[in-house]
Formats: C-alpha cells, sequence, structure tokens
C-alpha cells in the first residue's frame, strides 16, 4: 500500500549508473529521478510544495538552511564533526515545529560522545599556518608540470579583460601535454611490470619476479605522485582563496598560480587516460547464425483499387514551422554535438540555462551582447566570461563542465550557444528558461 502523500526528492553528488531499475545514468535534476524538478535548484525546490521528503546522500550535510525541517530519518554511521554537523539540519527555529529523528544505525552513546567537545565551548586545538601555502607551492613546483613562464602568460591574458579566451587554453595546453604524457607512460610502465610478473610467476623466475615487483612498484608510485599533483593542485586553489580573504599575502606569484591551477586542474583528465584501447586488428569472424524473426505478406493492391499520384496543392497550404521548436532543436543539436548523447538533454538545457542566467547578470557582458554582433562578441571578453564561469559551477556539475573545458573547440562552440540563446531572448533573457 503506497502513500500517495508523499513527495520525495533525491540529493547526491554526481551520477548513479544504469541498473535493472534505473534504464540510464541519471544525476539529481534529472526528469527521469526526481520528477517535477523541472530545472530548480534542489533547496529551493524543497521549499516549496511540491516536496516534502528529501533522501540525501552524502549532501546537505552542511550549510543547508530550512527551518521548516523537522523530522530526519538516518541510515549510515555519523561521527564526529560530520554527526554534528548533519542532525544540526534541524536546529532551526519555525513556529510549532517539533523534531524528530529516527536513527537506524548509530548508538546513543556514539551520538553523545560526537556532540560533547561542543556542548560546553568549541575551540580550535591549533591556528592555521599561512606558511602552508607556500610549502604546497613547492611541491606543486617541484614536478615540472608546468614552467613559471607559462603561469606567468596565463595570468597576464587572464587579468587582461581584451585578451581572447583561446589565449588561456593556450598557456594550459604545454603542463597538459606533460601531464598526460606523463601519466600514460606510468599507466603503460605499470600494466607492463604487472605482465612480467605474471610471466615470471607462471614461470617460476624467482629473479625476474622479484625484478618485476621493483618495476611494478616504481610505476605504481609514479602513478601515484601525479594523482597526488592534482589533488594538490586543487588543494592549492581552495586554500589559496580562503586564507587570502584574511592574511594579506601581497604575492603576485601566489594569485598568479591560483588562476592558472584553476584552469589547468580540470584539463587533467585521468579518467580517459587510463581507457584501455581494444585492438581489434586481430579479431576474425569464425560464426555467425541467421534466425527468422517475423514473416510478412505486402499487397500493393489488396483491394483491387485505382492508385492516382495528388497533384500539387495550392500553394503556401502548408503549416509555418515553430519558431520557438525551431530554436530549441537547434540548441539541444548544439548541446548533444558538445556532450554526445551520454547527457540526457534535460540536463544538458539546465546546465546551459544556469550558465546563461549567471552571464546575464554581467551587466559588462551583457552590453556587449545587446549591442554588438554575434561575431563581435565572440572575439570580445564573452568567450572568456563563459569559460570563467563554468569553471566556477564545476563543483555542482563536474561532469558537463569538464566537457566544456575539454577542449577550446567545445569551449567556443559552448559560448557560441549561450550567446545565440542569450540574443534571441534580449534583454529579458534572465527571466527565460529553455524547456525540453
Amino acid at each position: 500500500m503506497g502513500y500517495a502523500d508523499v513527495h520525495p526528492l533525491v540529493a547526491f553528488s554526481g551520477s548513479v549508473l544504469p541498473d535493472d531499475v534505473i534504464p540510464e545514468e541519471v544525476t539529481e535534476t534529472s526528469s527521469l529521478l526526481n520528477t517535477g524538478l523541472n530545472g530548480r535548484d534542489l533547496a529551493k525546490a524543497f521549499d516549496t510544495q511540491d516536496f516534502n521528503v528529501m533522501i540525501g546522500a552524502n549532501k546537505y550535510q552542511t550549510g543547508f538552511d530550512q527551518p521548516k525541517l523537522c523530522a530526519m530519518y538516518v541510515d549510515k554511521k555519523l561521527q564526529g564533526v560530520d554527526c554534528v554537523q548533519t542532525l544540526s539540519r534541524l536546529n532551526r527555529t519555525f513556529p510549532a515545529k517539533q523534531t524528530f529523528i529516527l536513527d537506524f544505525f548509530n548508538e546513543p552513546q556514539d551520538i553523545l560522545d560526537a556532540f560533547l567537545p561542543y556542548y560546553t565551548k568549541a575551540e580550535l586545538s591549533d591556528v592555521t599556518d599561512p606558511q602552508i601555502i607556500y610549502d604546497l607551492q613547492k611541491k606543486l613546483d617541484v614536478e615540472g608540470i608546468y614552467h613559471w613562464q607559462e603561469v606567468e602568460a596565463f595570468a597576464l591574458a587572464f587579468f587582461d579583460p581584451k585578451a581572447a579566451a583561446s589565449k588561456l587554453s593556450y598557456y594550459c595546453q604545454p603542463a597538459k601535454e606533460r601531464f598526460a604524457k606523463r601519466y600514460a607512460f606510468s599507466v603503460e610502465s605499470r600494466q607492463q611490470a604487472l605482465e612480467y610478473k605474471r610471466t615470471a610467476e607462471a614461470n617460476g623466475d624467482s629473479a625476474g619476479l622479484k625484478k618485476a615487483e621493483h618495476a611494478l612498484k616504481e610505476a605504481g608510485e609514479q602513478v601515484d605522485q601525479l594523482d597526488l599533483f592534482r589533488k594538490n593542485l586543487q588543494s592549492f586553489v581552495r586554500l589559496y582563496e580562503f586564507l587570502s580573504q584574511i592574511v594579506p599575502y601581497e604575492d603576485h606569484e601566489l594569485e598568479q598560480l591560483c588562476v592558472f591551477a584553476k584552469h589547468l586542474y580540470p584539463l587533467l583528465r585521468v579518467d580517459r587516460l587510463e581507457r584501455d584501447d581494444v585492438d581489434l586488428g586481430e579479431l576474425e569472424l569464425t560464426h555467425y547464425r541467421l534466425s527468422k524473426r517475423a514473416e510478412q505478406m505486402l499487397q500493393l493492391s489488396a483491394d483491387n483499387g485505382e492508385y492516382k499520384l495528388q497533384p500539387a496543392s495550392e500553394v503556401g497550404s502548408g503549416k509555418p514551422h515553430d519558431p520557438e521548436k525551431k530554436r530549441l532543436s537547434e540548441i539541444v543539436k548544439a548541446l548533444n554535438d558538445i556532450f554526445g548523447a551520454e547527457v540526457s538533454d534535460d540536463d544538458q538545457l539546465h546546465f546551459l540555462n544556469g550558465i546563461a542566467k549567471r552571464i546575464s547578470r554581467q551587466e559588462d557582458v551583457m552590453a556587449q551582447v545587446n549591442n554588438h554582433s554575434t561575431e563581435q562578441v565572440m572575439h570580445g571578453l564573452f568567450p572568456k566570461r563563459v569559460l570563467d564561469t563554468v569553471l566556477d559551477s564545476i563543483t555542482d556539475h563536474e561532469k558537463l563542465s569538464l566537457e566544456v573545458l575539454d577542449s577550446e573547440t567545445k569551449t567556443r562552440a559552448f559560448a557560441l550557444t549561450i550567446l545565440k540563446m542569450l540574443k534571441s531572448f534580449g534583454e529579458n533573457s534572465p527571466n527565460h528558461d529553455i524547456q525540453g
């Protein structure tokens, strides 16, 4: 027996792969999963009468301010500060509110122990050392993935409002290629060492086995070192953006590296580097089978009737094309060219609308959009602003953002799609959404 008055939302990060229940890969904004969301932010949609239950998977444990939230059902391990932050989502006041928590997983004493350190007073055990940012910078520099003149040239273009967005990709490209080559070589070396180890084990070659294990360890350490570089690159950006708000570093090199690292990080796509290519060169067809699926009897003159070709009707009697549908079709086609068939149209349009709305709030950019031709705008600061906006949204839309940032061609194609969308709405662009 179901409950007709329960209207849930599912909140999570990333995507869920298809299985027996879900026919395609979905994100939390997919209409297949969150029906009725219609492109809205989950937190804002939850504040309406449309939904009354939110199922969260490692999501909204912090920063979720919803005073009407009154009950929580817990089916995962909570401990330490995560426990305090998660359960504290209920502590916002609201008239006649009564809170309730049903915990299927944790022991009462564990919850009590988590809250005790913060019950009377909470204080930091130590302060963050501002010099830690320099230690992180040294770790990044020593890897040799980027050269400092590339960082300086990138920063010069980044802070130049007249510089083309293509320059940003140009100055990041050498570091991207160095990382890709080293990563591919390390992964290949690791695979070769693994094969040598298997051969040595099969042949009972103890000396060869020892040598293969040493090579496997070295190759693994190289891969780990490059993975750590990516993580440190992201950590540097987050740490500097946080500390620079309270610490007057007055160090232009840190600022230069921060903007460079922020743009470089999404370009280091290890997921694609680790994909194994399938060699079909030795593939040989040995068997095939024909199966009868159906049999049809098609008759052209079953009723012995007389068939005549119809003459042309009056000119202009056809139905005109709906310009709105045509425009939507063109936008969806452009997005499919960028993202491919793996991402649903709804997710693509939701991402496009979000970026377009952020761009539409930037007065200097919109002044160019409304007063210049498409070609002129695409040669101005517009493409770079789109790139910056995509980078800022990478946390919420990582998969789509990384596709846009994958190449300069995709970045410009996406910027052009945004521009056409803004121009089609004119001055009212901030108030419109494209719906699939």
